[in-house]
């Protein structure tokens, strides 16, 4: 990683903190402080400027609104996808490759979102945080043990051949439920389905027998047109035939005639003014387009004809047209759209046997498929599952836990609520866009312990190195670039609280980190330290946010040992700590 992807932080305005700017670098930012000192406040900003929902009481009174600024930069991992989308929504980032992101929200509860200085909605700014940022927190923890959440980990683990599988199956499985849903509608609306299909081939019989064309009643009022006014145009064609291609008198002088003249006078003279013999030239053009025109009003008046019958003839299919445009459409090209469209219906509303019979065809060839397709998701899943858990369970004796193991059972899924079932693999499941799969993650927490599943095997302090344990083993599959990690080692300390600040760090190698945390054993693996103090020295209690570096840091983690920044003893084991620290980054 290159450079840090969220650079800059300013919160304003935000429940104790007043104005303070956070500045992230690549790596892993610790950020601690007192109880009360405001450190949530800075995930909660982080939420915020990436789509979270609003809280107007958390904005301070005055200036009666929050405002949360961030800098983004988009390096090579980040920059396509988002700012492709940010282009899209009529934003750009900045030359130097920036984006700059902002979220208000008033104390009355409104909100407004901006992006490349550009207003936007607040949902955008979702769009981008998935792109760039994921958080993890106490919540996240209680996310972990839903059914649904372990199983999108472990379909992610699975990898792309694994996700493409599953995303054939969504496609088949939608084909699937759509047969069904259509089979069991006809079944159960037959009568109404037969009325609207009688009230359609009335229609479609009416349409038939007049067969109306595209553009017809345009040609035919055209032609109706003409012949109503046939003399008028006999007369103007005749006049003007006569007047550029000469009458029927031997002496009659015609336009054609009189050019022609004009043109060999300044003929004769062009030798002794070329100018003349230019005119002389821009006259033959003239005479060869009169020409063409006398032909080709002679021609059309060869072809005007007052045809009686044929005027008749157009009036009652004029007629006809205008019958089907009262009751289908506006003109004669929408009246055939709609038989279009009714042909389609019919075909969605036909309720005869073969209709019916080759309809539950469909149905059990989509069946079968899905049914197929599930029992691959499954052998892949059973797959990915023992080696995620192989990965996990290494990861977690990294983390203070050397005899805990972690298992994926991959179970058939129980029909529930209406769900639709299929035989897989010779059990009868429920199946949904997902599969056919129950997944359940498990923890043995030591030898000849029980396997149970997380909510009733681990504790606050167990699901927060699980959480940790996973996302080090995602941490080479992509993903968001930056990772917020909320207090979650909470419930932890000793030796399991340095291997936490281990595995952050060996994260912060490939991801930008952003650590909130009351463990100095974590803090002191910080590439960059920054700590939220209060002030209560005023009216309203305000915070700050500084970066400590240095002596400092001793003094910051002494604090957080012992409540003492000023005790030599503490200091001393803070320096340890941070050297302790320095030697393993470097390793």
């Amino acid at each position: 990683m290159s450079a840090p992807v969220l650079e800059e932080l300013r919160i304003t305005g935000l429940g104790v903190i007043e104005d303070t700017t956070l500045p992230f670098t690549r790596g892993m930012n610790v950020i601690t402080g007192e109880t009360g000192a405001g450190k949530t406040m800075v995930v909660t900003g982080l939420g915020l400027l990436f789509g979270g929902r609003a809280d107007a009481g958390r904005v301070r009174a005055d200036p009666g609104r929050a405002t949360v600024e961030g800098r983004l930069r988009l390096n090579a991992d980040t920059a396509k996808a988002v700012a492709a989308r940010v282009i899209d929504a009529g934003a750009e980032p900045d030359d130097d490759g920036t984006l700059l992101l902002s979220r208000t929200v008033t104390i009355e509860g409104r909100s407004r979102a901006h992006v490349g200085g550009r207003s936007v909605p607040v949902s955008l700014l979702s769009e981008v945080g998935e792109q760039v940022v994921a958080v993890h927190g106490q919540s996240d923890q209680l996310r972990l043990l839903r059914p649904a959440e372990q199983r999108g980990s472990l379909d992610r683990f699975a990898g792309p051949d694994h996700e493409k599988l599953l995303a054939h199956f969504r496609e088949v499985h939608t084909a699937w439920r759509k047969a069904e849903d259509d089979l069991a509608d006809r079944r159960r609306n037959a009568r109404q389905r037969n009325q609207e299909a009688d009230l359609l081939k009335l229609g479609l019989d009416e349409i038939t027998r007049v067969d109306p064309q595209l553009g017809e009643d345009e040609e035919l009022r055209n032609e109706a047109q003409r012949l109503e006014h046939s003399e008028g145009l006999r007369t103007a064609a005749s006049i003007a035939h006569r007047a550029i291609g000469g009458g029927a008198e031997a002496d009659a002088e015609d336009a054609g005639s009189m050019l022609s003249t004009a043109r060999r006078t300044l003929e004769a003279q062009s030798t002794v003014d070329t100018k003349l013999g230019e005119l002389a030239l821009r006259l033959e053009e003239a005479i060869s387009l009169v020409g063409d025109t006398a032909v080709e009003l002679s021609a059309y008046l060869a072809s005007l004809d007052a045809d009686p019958a044929r005027l008749q003839e157009i009036y009652e299919r004029r007629a006809a047209l205008r019958a089907l445009t009262r009751k289908y459409a506006d003109d004669v090209d929408g009246v055939i759209a709609w038989a279009e469209r009714a042909k389609e219906r019919l075909t969605l509303l036909d309720v005869s046997d073969e209709a019916m019979e080759e309809l539950d065809r469909e149905r059990q060839r989509l069946a079968t498929e899905v049914a197929i397709l599930a029992s691959a998701v499954r052998a892949a899943r059973v797959a990915a599952a023992a080696a995620f858990a192989d990965k996990v369970t290494v990861e977690l004796a990294g983390l203070a836990m050397p005899h805990a193991r972690i298992e994926l059972v991959v179970a058939p899924r129980k029909g529930a609520g209406g769900e639709p079932t299929l035989v897989v693999d010779g059990d009868e499941c429920g199946v949904g866009p997902d599969g056919a799969d129950e997944i359940e993650m498990r923890l043995m927490a030591h030898p000849g312990a029980p396997s149970l599943p997380l909510q009733r095997g681990a504790s606050g302090g167990e699901l927060s190195r699980v959480m940790l344990a996973i996302e080090v083993v995602f941490a080479g599959a992509g993903g968001p670039p930056t990772l917020v990690f909320d207090e979650v080692d909470s419930g932890v300390g000793g030796t399991a609280a340095v291997e936490i600040g281990r595995r952050l760090a060996r994260l912060a190698r490939s991801h930008q980190v952003l650590v909130v945390t009351h463990l100095p054993q974590v803090a002191a693996f910080a590439d960059r330290h920054l700590v939220v103090s209060k002030d209560t020295s005023g009216a309203f209690t305000t915070s700050g946010v500084q970066v400590v570096e240095e002596g400092q840091r001793a003094r910051e983690l002494a604090r957080m040992l012992a409540g003492l920044p000023d005790s030599d003893l503490g200091i001393a084991h803070a320096e340890e700590l941070l050297s302790v620290a320095a030697r393993e980054r470097s390793a």
